[in-house]
């Protein structure tokens, strides 16, 4: 702005200036001011909104005051965990002024949970929110094959966790065939390379189980196993998978997900594979087991073989011939009997037919001096049914004769 003073220091005039000059004025007093190029601010989160640019806008305040703040996207996407209302939270930021509005905000470059890491606040907030999706449930865990031909390796072909693995299953089961497919274990791209492992040997299906791990290091170095896109991936496996991350004390997504969580890459190695000298001692047990049931076998058919060789058929063996002789004597005698009853009822019952056809016989009523008369083809019942003068065949028990009929009564 620009004023003129007179000898004494008075304003004796004083221009009118532009909204835009007084908050240009502002802004370079505000953006000048050296403290206010790069603060750290404690409050909590309002009103936070993210923009479908990618920047994020929202309010910080505290108890009394608040100042509006705005994340580029350039620095908001490399905040790892989700801001959300009513956080605490440490900003570092530049003060600035938004001359079209005519008022000052905070310029954001960074963010950090207050009282806890980002990356802690991130491992915690993705851990709760695939616990309530189902991607820990114990129902989904699936078995690990108690003698697999193949093991799939996903971690660093030059780290010291594949030896480690090498040693220990080379040891315990030489017979295992082990597969690697090497992958970055740390940095933004590592994800990339253990979501493509997992489906690799998914589209294959050339392993029996995945070992997916590496050895030990910060909670940053071991970040890359905290990748949700990782936690989908081991959980639509259709292979085993076992988490071998870091050290004993050390978790991840990757552990809580997977079928089994070792807490080495070593002990992922043992859980994946047989003991050589617990297979022998098994078989060993298996032999003895084996041996014993045979031998009890064959002193049981033993036994019955005796009991056999003392039984009649053997001491006696012509009661072999006997006994089915006198069954067959038997069973022919009962043959006989109900033949023999079968044909008497028979004979009676045709005996007794004939004789019924024999009284019903017309023959045989003309032996006791009875005689038929027919005159043509017609049987004479009647007087009545004769003409005077007519010719009548007459059939006696023996011969027959003819006769012409002279006079008829009835």
């Amino acid at each position: 702005m620009e004023y003129i003073f007179d000898e004494n220091g008075n304003v004796l005039e004083r221009e009118p200036k532009t909204v835009s000059q007084i908050n240009e004025y502002i802004k370079n007093l505000i953006e000048d001011e050296v403290m206010l190029r790069d603060v750290l601010v404690s409050a909590e989160i309002s009103n936070f909104k993210r923009h479908s640019s990618g920047h994020l806008y929202f309010t910080l305040k505290d108890a009394s005051s608040e100042i509006r703040a705005v994340m580029f996207r350039a620095h908001a996407s490399k905040v790892r965990f989700k801001l959300e209302n009513g956080q605490r939270v440490i900003v570092r930021a530049r003060v600035g002024v938004y001359e079209q509005a005519g008022t000052y905000q905070l310029y954001v470059s960074s963010i950090t949970p207050e009282g806890i890491g980002d990356l802690h606040l991130a491992f915690e907030q993705l851990k709760s929110k695939l616990y309530e999706k189902g991607l820990f449930d114990e129902s989904h865990k699936k078995p690990i094959p108690k003698f697999p031909k193949r093991i799939g390796i996903i971690t660093s072909p030059t780290g010291a966790a594949v030896r480690d693995i090498i040693n220990v299953a080379s040891r315990r089961c030489p017979l295992c065939e082990l597969v690697l497919f090497p992958s970055l274990v740390q940095g933004e791209d590592a994800p990339i390379d253990l979501i493509g492992g997992i489906e690799y040997f998914n589209i294959t299906n050339s392993v029996d189980v995945i070992i997916i791990g590496r050895g030990g290091g910060s909670f940053e170095d071991l970040w890359a196993f905290n990748n949700e896109g990782l936690a989908y991936a081991i959980y639509n496996s259709k292979i085993p998978v076992i988490s071998g991350v870091g050290h004993e004390i050390d978790y991840s997504i990757c552990d809580f997900v997977s079928d089994v969580r070792a807490s080495t890459p070593s002990a992922a190695a043992e859980l994946a594979t047989p003991s050589i000298f617990e297979i022998t001692a098994s078989l060993k047990t298996f032999k003895q087991r084996s041996l014993g049931a045979i031998e009890l076998f064959l002193s049981d058919y033993r036994a019955r073989l005796e009991n056999i060789k003392r039984s009649s058929a053997f001491t006696n063996p012509e009661n072999i011939i006997k006994l089915p002789k006198l069954k067959l004597e038997g069973a022919k005698s009962r043959f006989l009997s109900v033949a023999e009853a079968s044909v008497y009822k028979k004979r009676a019952k045709f005996t007794e037919a004939v004789a019924k056809i024999n009284a019903l016989n017309p023959l045989n009523i003309l032996s006791r001096g009875f005689a038929y008369v027919t005159q043509g083809e017609n049987v004479i019942k009647s007087a009545d049914e004769l003409q005077i003068d007519s010719e009548i065949d007459i059939k006696f028990a023996k011969g027959a004769a003819k006769a012409v009929i002279k006079t008829k009564e009835g």
